[in-house]
Formats: C-alpha cells, structure tokens, sequence
C-alpha cells in the first residue's frame, strides 16, 4: 500500500461496536489510516472540500439514519466518496442511496477483499478529485495573483510563484517586509489560492490592539468571564477555524500572549477566557512582522520557540525601492482602480510622470505610491520627496512641460549621485538623449555629485 494512503482517513460510521472495529481492524491491516465514529455528527465534522478520505457508513443506525449522513456529508463537498454499508440485501435503499450520490453499496456480508477493493477505488478517485483542484486552482491563481502582486520585475514574479507554491503547503508561517510593501496582500493569496479558501480568512492587528483586549479578541471568553462580560464570545482563533489566522505585526504580542499562542499552535486546542473545555481548532496562522523576528528572539523581545514554531516558512517581500521598475505599473494599476472607486474618466498619464515617480524614494511602499495615485485622480497634489511637491498648476502648457521635465531630470540626476549612465538607464532614455536634456535645461552633472 502506497505512503500515501496513511496522510488520510477512512472513516468507517456504524452504531455496532463490533462491526465498526471489525472494519477498522481490516482496513488498518492494509495500512489505511480508519477511524470509528458512533455518532455519525462526529464524523461529519471532520469533511471539508480538502479533506483526503473515504467514508463507509451503515445504513440503518439509531442515532441517524444512513442516508441523511449521506446527504449531510455531500452538502460538505459532493465528491467525497461515501460507500453505504448494510447487513441485509435491501435492493430499494441501495438504488435510493446511488441515486442521492453514494460511491457503492456493499453489503456486510460480502467478502473481506471486495470490501477492501471497493475502498481503493474510492480512495484513488478522491485522490485524483484532489489533485484536479490543486491543478485548476494553481491556473487559476497563475491569472489572479497577476492582479494582485502587481509588477513585472524579476523579484515580484518570484514572489508571485512562492506565494502559489506555498498556498498549497498547509504550514504555519512568517511573512517579513517594512510598513506598506503588501504583508495582508499576500497573507490573502496565501488563503485564497490554498484549499482552505472557502473558509474564513481571520486578520488581527496584534500592534492596533491594546494588551487588555488582545487576549479575548484572540482566545474569545465565556459569559462572566471578566466584568462586562455578560455573554459568550468566539475569538479570533476559534471563528479562524478551517481556515486562516492572519497575524499582523506579531512582533507587538505581549509576551504572556505569545506563550498561549505557542501552546495553541502545539495542541491545536484553546480554552476561552473564563472556560475549561479544550476547543479543538483546524487553523493555518501566517504571522507578519515588520521587524527581523529572528534578531527580535535573540535579543529577548520576542519568544524563539514562537519563532520556530511559526517559521516552518516564509517569504520576504522586497520594499518599493528595491523593484523600482515595478513604480510605473504600479501606478497605473492603481490610477485604473481609483477611477472606477471615484466614478472618474480615464485620462492619459504623462510619461514624464511616471519617470519622476520613479525617481523617487518611497518609504510608505506601496500604500504611498497608492496614495499617490488616487490624490493624482483626484486632481490633488502628489508629495514625492519631502522637499519636492508636484502639483497641478495653471499657465502656459510648454513652459509647464519644460519646467517638469527640468525637474525629473534634476530629481534622476540626485538619486544616481550625478552619473549619466544610470541617469539614462532610470530614465528610459539613450544617454546622448540625457545629454541633449541636460544641456537645453542649463544642468551640470558636477552639481549633483555627492547630493
């Protein structure tokens, strides 16, 4: 039996004890990983779309009857193979039970090894319903994630092609990057192209958050737990379940935190402010820091088994002056979607604009180049540097044109310390173009050395 067939589950529903453990005693002889339900709401909780097992269930049980199991655990996910399993020849249920969705009928009497091939077939045909998805979601996401992680440069399509790799490896993991480079962005695709995607997808701000309210937003409470706590309440962690925990700025955890988070992600159980019951969770936590965590757990700030335990991954995401070639992409990407948030007309982009931006030094990354956009949508002014503000001004549209593209050139010429050729290079344009520039705007490169 292949290594595989141990990473799922046959889950075997009967209200007999003796059948039930009979069945899970073959199935294990072979290798395959069966577990018995009595209570077939027991089992049903453990379906999902992504779930990679087989379902044997009785026909007539006490607690309830085998075809509403059916029906329940097909409303999960349509192809999950369901064998309905009876001790007598009841040719009517088993006609009803093919046409409601079941893989097969067998009944318990039949040989041990028809059982058994029964359950291989099913088993590979819920392998290969697995893998298709996995295939058409990675197509899918190739498309999508193009509009999301926005840029044509060499870094970003490496990230683009991390981010879909790891969508599908159910890890824990860290995403490191300063302030506005696109963290949450990528924790979203990290979900949305993973086959956890049709569960929620949980954010929490651990910086935005004060210490007195963190622990119950993160670990909910129970009614009387604390004064003011007059009802229940689910927390972040356990309303995440099935799906994501995106955790942003964990870097910001008080450390009494970051020791029941750890446990959390050991046990995979909680218990809720004021509760005792251990509440079993199905999460994948992506954690974002804005610091070097590693550095941050050497020096004590934050908790090096939290660290690792979280770190089985992680993806590193270039700030905006690293990819600069990306910044006139970028902005009209987010020129287009501000039109359509603010209801106005597209209107051509000067390419000497463009050119400036590109110049610039962006330490808000990509939500100020974001900014940026929607103030030029708006007719508003666009702060590059500090010291420089282009604004929308009236007068003569040659003399305005002469003094941007002065301005551009001066600003190209700072940023590269006064060298021609990565002037040109920053520019787009042949370096005798420069030259010709430079010269009709009285510019000197001497002047910009050292700036």
């Amino acid at each position: 039996m292949s290594s595989a067939i141990s990473d799922g589950q046959v889950i075997v529903i009967d209200d007999e004890e003796i059948v039930r453990e009979s069945m899970i005693q073959t199935l294990q002889l072979e290798d395959y990983n069966a577990t018995g339900f009595e209570n077939p709401q027991s089992a049903i909780a453990q379906c999902s779309t992504s779930w990679q097992g087989v379902i044997i269930c009785d026909v007539r049980m006490d607690i309830m009857g085998g075809l509403d199991v059916l029906q329940l655990i097909l409303e999960i996910d349509p192809e999950i193979p369901v064998i309905m399993f009876s001790g007598h020849s009841d040719i009517a249920i088993a006609v009803q039970a093919i046409r409601l969705g079941a893989y097969d009928f067998l009944e318990k009497t039949d040989d041990p090894q028809h059982h058994l091939n029964t359950v291989q077939r099913a088993w590979k045909k819920r392998q290969l319903v697995l893998e298709n998805r996995r295939l058409r979601q990675a197509i899918q996401g190739q498309h999508e994630i193009d509009n999301r992680l926005v840029g044509q440069s060499a870094t970003i399509m490496r990230l683009r092609d991390t981010v879909l790799q790891l969508a599908q490896v159910d890890v824990d993991l860290i995403i490191n990057g300063a302030t506005g480079t696109g963290k949450e962005v990528v924790a979203k695709c990290l979900h949305d192209f993973s086959p956890r995607a049709d569960k929620p997808f949980v954010a929490l701000n651990c910086g935005a958050v004060t210490e007195s309210v963190i622990e119950s937003e993160l670990f909910g409470h129970e009614a009387g737990a604390f004064t003011g706590a007059n009802k229940k309440r689910i927390g972040k962690i356990e309303y995440a379940s099935g799906g994501t925990l995106f955790l942003d700025e964990i870097e910001s955890m008080p450390a009494s935190l970051q020791v029941r988070l750890l446990r959390v992600l050991q046990e995979r159980t909680l218990q809720r402010l004021g509760g005792n019951a251990e509440i079993e969770i199905d999460i994948r936590v992506v954690a974002a820091s804005k610091v070097n965590l590693r550095d941050a757990s050497d020096q004590g700030i934050f908790r090096e088994d939290l660290y690792y335990r979280l770190n089985v991954a992680s993806i590193e995401i270039p700030n905006l002056d690293q990819r600069k070639e990306d910044i006139p992409v970028l902005f009209c990407h987010f020129v287009e979607q501000a039109n359509q948030r603010f209801g106005r007309e597209n209107r051509p982009i000067p390419e000497l604009l463009l050119q400036k931006l590109r110049t610039q030094n962006w330490p808000g990354n990509v939500r100020e180049l974001r900014n940026a956009a929607e103030r030029w949508t708006l007719g508003l002014s666009i702060e590059t540097d500090a010291d420089n503000t282009q604004t929308i001004k009236s007068g003569n549209l040659d003399e305005l044109i002469d003094n941007y593209e002065r301005e551009v050139i001066a600003a190209a010429l700072a940023a590269n310390n006064g060298h021609a050729e990565l002037t040109a290079e920053a520019l787009g344009i042949p370096r005798k173009k420069l030259y010709l520039r430079m010269k009709k705007h009285g510019l000197e490169r001497s002047n910009f050395v050292g700036e």
